[in-house]
């Protein structure tokens, strides 16, 4: 018998007046899975991953995360039952270091000695900025921001971490960093991840999700995915034809 999804949607949809910009979405994400969501804009991801975080309320339908309905509970609530979320919206307190920032994170759930030892083995064995460790936030590369603030989700170890494109911005060598420190983090939380940038996704994916007009198009492996020629229509046009 399989366990039960972590995250699990039933005809989940949303309607904006007359757009229906998630339309009876049945998806599901088991324990250990990262699974990344891709589409053109306007594809419904983006407000996919709202739903799931509790930034939407559905119009219809349901989501069930480590087997609870989130109906009606706010983001932080959400939160309690162990998922992180990394928006693009910054999280780091500028004036605060990044251990300090971290700490922070790591508090919420344990005592301060308990934190401090968490925040050190984040910094030091899970992101790699040791040498940054008092710098303050605002000091920061975009890059090592980034990394940081990766640190502050996973310091209170959640079961599931969404994250809302980690590799915006990046090139060459901080992009590859970053798929390497999201495939170290998957070893003991499950990921969802929205992307745009095929070369990260094809170092990180597994599973792919395709979403077009708000509904899931095509869900497989990553090469079954860019290989289909309703996401080369769709989505990723002559870009594919290159990145193949």
């Amino acid at each position: 018998m399989t366990n039960p999804p972590l995250v699990e949607t039933r005809d989940l949809s949303i309607h904006f007046g007359g757009l229906r910009a998630v339309n009876n979405v049945n998806f599901s994400l088991h324990d250990g899975e990262l699974r990344c969501l891709i589409g053109p804009n306007g594809a419904g991801k983006t407000t996919f991953f709202r739903l799931l975080t509790g930034v939407h309320a559905p119009t219809s339908g349901t989501v069930r995360i480590n087997g609870r309905s989130i109906a009606g509970l706010q983001p932080h609530r959400i939160a309690k039952l162990g998922v992180g979320i990394k928006t693009q919206i910054p999280s780091l307190f500028d004036n605060l270091s990044v251990h300090e920032n971290i700490w922070l994170s790591a508090r919420r759930n344990h005592d301060r000695a308990a934190a401090n030892q968490i925040a050190e083995r984040v910094i030091t064995e899970e992101i790699g900025l040791s040498e940054y460790a008092k710098t303050d936030a605002a000091k920061l590369s975009h890059g090592q921001r980034q990394w940081a603030e990766l640190g502050v989700v996973i310091a209170q170890r959640p079961k599931l971490i969404l994250l809302d494109e980690p590799a915006a911005g990046m090139t060459g060598h901080d992009m590859e960093r970053t798929a390497e420190l999201i495939k170290r983090i998957n070893r003991s939380s499950a990921m969802i991840v929205v992307e745009h940038d095929m070369e990260f996704i094809k170092r990180i994916a597994k599973t792919v999700t395709v979403f077009n007009r708000g509904e899931v198009l095509i869900e497989n492996d990553v090469n079954t995915v860019l290989a289909d020629e309703r996401v080369r229509e769709i989505y990723l046009g002559k870009q594919m034809g290159r990145a193949a």
